[in-house]
């Protein structure tokens, strides 16, 4: 089935990409995770990576919220796409520049004749994301992959998770952010602290890779996974730890904190997991669960299929790795 936005970008010269889910037959239809090794033609180098089945065979690439996400990443930021917010459905697009240099009273006039002409309801809030292919630098944080899914499995980890937070956090980059999380996993300071890292005036060991990895791997195993599986048992869903949406559920512990996804899960009372139930979370704000935490797992399927995107389609060969 190919997803197709017919959205021609005439100022910027753009046509959206298409993605293509067929290609999912072979590298992807595997029974279970494998981690794999993909290296170039070269012979020399060689990465590792994780292969998830279930992103293609519960069909979890087909959502316009990831294939929306993926449009982001692959865009510049001189391009913006307008968006239902609850939906991620494309209105439209328009350069940034253009949008930024707009009053109030013209960009809501803006949204508006799109709804009309979209047929959507004026009450449905509509977002206009700029593109980030600067900040996801995927070729990039390759090696940084290998390195993590390796310090996870020495820490009796699920190394998805390396996978998963070394793609989106801060790709190959070392940023803070807002709120004051550092390094490759994107630690706040206290937690890194709480989980044997070291971090005053002197030393932030946080830019440590090996040391942060052990620190978010810790965090994980101690917290994250109990706390989701804590959640989850207060309501009777029955789960099992290595299907994809239980690890976007406990992404979202990572991301939002136990207290807020615990929060949004009482305001949804859901009575089993699986897809619908992490879609209703991307519906659904409850304390400081809000717009960012909702997109946190969206942006981890995105990132996730871009990856083997790009492995199937620039690496010159895959082969099995050595099994979890």
């Amino acid at each position: 089935m190919r997803l197709s936005f017919s959205l021609f970008l005439l100022a910027a010269g753009w046509l959206f990409p298409t993605f293509n889910s067929a290609q999912s037959t072979g590298f992807h239809a595997r029974k279970q995770d494998e981690i794999m090794r993909i290296a170039t033609s070269d012979g020399i180098s060689a990465q590792y990576v994780i292969s998830d089945p279930d992103l293609y065979g519960e069909r979890w690439d087909t959502l316009k919220q990831a294939c929306f996400w993926r449009e982001i990443m692959r865009l510049p930021a001189s391009i913006s796409l307008v968006n239902v917010a609850s939906t991620r459905q494309i209105l439209s697009a328009i350069e940034t520049e253009r949008w930024n240099c707009m009053t109030s009273i013209q960009r809501d006039t803006y949204k508006d004749s799109l709804k009309l002409a979209n047929g959507i309801d004026t009450s449905m809030s509509v977002f206009v994301t700029f593109g980030k292919n600067h900040f996801y630098r995927f070729r990039d944080v390759l090696p940084s992959i290998s390195q993590g899914i390796e310090i996870f499995r020495q820490e009796a980890t699920d190394p998805w998770y390396a996978q998963a937070i070394l793609l989106i956090e801060s790709p190959a980059q070392l940023k803070k952010s807002t709120t004051g999380a550092y390094g490759p996993f994107q630690l706040m300071k206290s937690v890194a602290i709480a989980h044997g890292l070291k971090v005053n005036k002197y030393v932030d060991e946080r830019a440590d890779f090996d040391k942060s990895a052990r620190g978010a791997a810790s965090l994980i195993r101690k917290v994250c996974i109990p706390y989701a599986r804590a959640i989850l048992d207060g309501h009777g869903v029955v789960y099992s730890e290595d299907e994809l949406w239980f690890r976007l559920f406990v992404m979202h512990v990572y991301h939002a904190g136990a207290g807020n996804v615990r929060r949004v899960a009482d305001v949804i009372q859901p009575t089993q997991g699986g897809k619908d139930f992490i879609r209703t979370m991307w519906r659904t704000e409850a304390g400081g669960f809000k717009n960012a935490s909702q997109n946190y797992s969206q942006l981890v399927l995105a990132s996730l299929l871009e990856l083997e995107d790009i492995i199937l389609h620039e690496w010159e060969y895959v082969c099995e790795g050595p099994k979890q």
